[in-house]
């Protein structure tokens, strides 16, 4: 089914960019990605299509070689999914988080504005730009207030975004999805859902040798035990493959515009541990502890998403529901971690 079209996508070895690049390609898309080099060669959760897409290593700190894929790819249309995505994690790189996640943006911004002026650009946004809201749902208009650097970088991306779309003399088509957390079994074992279930791997099928590390270097898994943070912390939680879905259809419409995408349902992280348990035929309260080393120094939340104005306008709606979503992830855990 060709189309002739060329997408670019960075971060194409992540959760979303692998997902993305296989829905295009089943629209016949040519797919080309942009990675950091590394020894091992390693393309993540892309490797399973490193042969049906064109890969370009460079980073985003370096205008150059963001130029450089541009120039030889010419794309009608691109992703920009790379960040350090981990809002915990931006706590100890504020820096890296900066410069990737917010500055790296824009050198997309500028060099496609040079060197692709006609492409549709779709910008990742987060729910996380909300930081704590006293407006519940949000919405497009619900003003942003980051709680972590990671927000902090992704505002300035959004922000700048949109002055780049509303330039009068030469503006950009540059969508934005605000995408409220959305999870699956390709997601980083740095997130509280991924590192749940893969908890509940580990200990279903009593693993001991291969355990992952959790997010501050230490088995995910001690003493049958898996230490969490804040169980009362509220996320609205979605598949991701439905989701990137809707950044195909925001560059596929007439002109550019901003939309949040989300489920509108709440759930906690205790909901999603005692969920993810009990699929495994475990009751969350015996391997479950609290730790605060697992606590942001600054809260998010209550995040809820309302995505209306993408069911009018875009005709979208999330199909998969909290306890399929944690389903999923958990038998495709209990395969890997056997």
């Amino acid at each position: 089914m060709a189309n002739n079209k060329k997408a670019f996508i960075t971060g194409i070895s992540g959760q979303d960019g692998s997902y993305l690049s296989e829905l295009l390609l089943g629209k016949g898309y040519e797919v080309a990605g942009f990675i950091r080099r590394n020894a091992a060669l390693d393309f993540g959760n892309a490797n399973a299509i490193k042969d049906e897409v064109k890969i370009y290593y460079g980073d985003l700190h370096s205008p150059e070689s963001i130029a450089l894929a541009l120039l030889d790819f010419k794309p009608d249309e691109i992703y920009n999914l790379a960040s350090l995505s981990s809002p915990f994690a931006s706590f100890s790189d504020k820096l890296g988080a900066i410069m990737v996640t917010g500055i790296g943006a824009l050198h997309v911004f500028e060099r496609a504005k040079i060197i692709v002026p006609e492409a549709k650009i779709y910008q990742a946004s987060t729910s996380e730009m909300f930081g704590a809201p006293k407006q519940v749902p949000q919405n497009e208009n619900t003003p942003f207030a980051p709680a972590n650097p990671y927000a902090a970088a992704k505002e300035f991306a959004h922000r700048m975004a949109v002055i780049a779309r509303n330039d009068r003399k030469s503006p950009q088509f540059i969508a934005c999805g605000i995408l409220f957390n959305h999870e699956s079994p390709r997601r980083g074992l740095n997130f509280v859902t991924r590192k749940i279930t893969a908890a509940v791997a580990c200990i279903k099928n009593n693993k001991k040798e291969g355990i992952p590390f959790n997010e501050i270097g230490g088995p995910i898994v001690k003493n049958g035990k898996v230490k969490l943070g804040d169980l009362d912390a509220k996320r609205d939680w979605g598949y991701a493959p439905d989701y990137v879905e809707i950044m195909w259809k925001m560059l596929q419409t007439d002109s550019p515009d901003d939309f949040v995408i989300a489920t509108g349902e709440v759930h906690t992280v205790r909901e999603f541990a005692e969920e993810a348990f009990s699929v495994a035929g475990l009751n969350w309260k015996n391997y479950v502890e609290t730790d605060p080393h697992f606590v942001p120094p600054v809260q998010t939340g209550p995040l809820c998403g309302d995505s209306s104005k993408a069911k009018k306008v875009l005709d979208w709606e999330p199909k998969t529901k909290f306890k399929d979503l944690v389903k999923i992830m958990v038998h495709a855990d209990l395969a890997k971690f056997s």
